[in-house]
This record gives structure tokens, sequence and C-alpha cells, in this order.
């Protein structure tokens, strides 16, 4: 089993013959992903690495029956490109794009709301189901197939963390990368719900970072759903000041609930086995599993 994405996933690449879409749809397909085709407006007809490009998501989805979206649009266009996706029947929209404008993503988030759809991201390296397939930026060589699911706001901590589980000898169901901006489609909550429903994921990693509720809203959920199986949590941003935004737009400490000490008290007190350092993921996985 897998969430989200699996080897039967139809994807397809928006900003498909852009460089960033370009080298990136290179490195899906050469893992083995089953990429269908791309987007990009007024490029319709043409092939692109082997795979036809439309100029519509619509079009795809009638097509080529494309089922999941990664999205390499610029900025400016990025919140159209998702609503695009969602009104076209995509089922999982994935969307890498870094610095969509807040009112932006406020009306893509308001749009998809009540379609079919989930929206991951924006600003995360995507979701890899191991062996499967690689929607995203994350170095596949990475992650091997196992039983532990990751979620993460870091893109390197989704990859540091994979590859710890990896070398104490188990191995990854599905990673999750949910982004760090303000406004993402896929909460910590959802991505763990997902994980802990999964009935192949047998230990999830969540890491959060400072700013923001979304860990302590899945500490709570995790606790109340009285599921058995361990959430190995770390926050980064232990060290930040209060008030400075670090490195995601969405990390930034505004109260006393917002601090990594008080995150990890809150996780720890709902049940979660908090490590103060990445370096101690792995271990703490392989303990808690047994």
């Amino acid at each position: 089993m897998s969430v989200l994405v699996n080897k039967d996933s139809k994807i397809i690449v928006q900003g498909f013959t852009g460089s960033e879409g370009t080298f990136h749809a290179e490195q899906m397909i050469e893992y083995g992903t089953q990429v269908v085709g791309g987007v990009t407006p007024g490029k319709g007809g043409q092939e692109h690495l082997g795979r036809p490009v439309f100029n519509t998501v619509a079009e795809a989805v009638e097509k080529v029956g494309a089922d999941t979206s990664i999205i390499f649009v610029p900025p400016a266009f990025a919140a159209d490109a998702i609503m695009e996706a969602a009104n076209a029947g995509i089922k999982v929209i994935i969307t890498i794009t870094e610095g969509i404008p807040v009112a932006d993503m406020v009306k893509a988030a308001d749009y998809i709301k009540n379609r079919d759809c989930r929206l991951i991201g924006p600003n995360c390296p995507g979701v890899i189901t191991p062996g499967e397939a690689k929607v995203g930026i994350m170095p596949g060589f990475v992650f091997k197939k196992g039983n532990v699911g990751i979620v993460s706001k870091s893109g390197t901590l989704t990859y540091e963390a994979a590859d710890q589980v990896v070398r104490q000898g188990l191995g990854i169901t599905t990673a999750i990368g949910i982004g760090g901006d303000p406004i993402i489609g896929t909460t910590t909550k959802d991505a763990v719900e997902l994980l802990i429903n999964d009935p192949e994921t047998e230990a999830v990693v969540m890491i959060g970072e400072i700013g923001g509720q979304l860990e302590a809203d899945a500490a709570k959920w995790y606790k109340a759903s009285g599921s058995k199986k361990p959430i190995i949590g770390f926050i980064a941003g232990e060290t930040a000041p209060a008030g400075r935004t670090m490195g995601h737009a969405g990390a930034i400490v505004g109260g006393s609930d917002d601090t990594a000490q008080a995150k990890k008290k809150i996780m720890r007190e709902h049940g979660i086995h908090v490590v103060d350092s990445p370096a101690e993921i792995g271990l703490k996985v392989k303990e808690v599993m047994g």
C-alpha cells in the first residue's frame, strides 16, 4: 500500500517544457514514474521527452487519463495552474513552485475546497512512494521501500530522515513533503492521518518547524485517534529568535506556543516520541519499532 501516489498514478507535468519542468520530469521518468504527458499552453501537439504536450489540463485528462499533476509553473501563474488542475478533475495536485503570492493561494485554496482533489504544497519537495512513483524533486536513490511513513515541512530533512531510516535497515512506504508556506493544501495532521490509516505503514516520522499550529493539531488528532502506531517527531528551528522568518515563509515564531520547545512539549504530552536532533531520527525509529 501507499498513499497519494503509486505505480498506477498517471502523472502530468504542468510547466513541462520549461527548464525546471524538463529537468525534474526527466528524473521522474528515469525513476520509473508513469509520466503520461505535460501541459504548456501554446505548445499542444508537440512531443517533449517522448511524451505528448497538451495546451490544457482538461485535454491531458481526456487524452491520457491523467489523475495526478506536478506543477513547475512560475509563481505568478501557479495558483491558476492549481485551479485549472482541480477544475479538470485531477485528484492529486503536487505544487513545487516557491514564492506564490499569499493572496493567490487564499483564492486557490478556497477554489479547491469543495472539489474532489488533494493539494500538496506549494513550496514543497513533492511525494515519493519508493520503487513506484517519484512525483517531486527529491533524490530518489535515498528512498528504499519499507514500512515507515514520513511527513515533513522541510525538503532536506525529508531526505535526511529517509536516509537514516534506511541506514537502520528499514524503509519508507510514502514520504510526503507538505511545504513550508503559510497556506498549504495538506496539513501535517492530514498527512499523518493518511499514513496512520495506511495498513502497510507501521510507524510515522513527523518533521515540523517553528511557527503555526500544524504539529500541535496533528499531535492532538493522534492522541484522540487511539492509534497504536508510533510517531517519531522532530521540530526544526530550536534556536530561532522570535519574530524572524527562518527559511520558510511559514516558519516564524509568533507567540509562546510557536516555539520549538513548546511544540515538543505538546507532542510529548500527546504520545509522540520526540527527538532533539535530526541525527537521532533513525535510531529512535528503530528503537520504537523494536
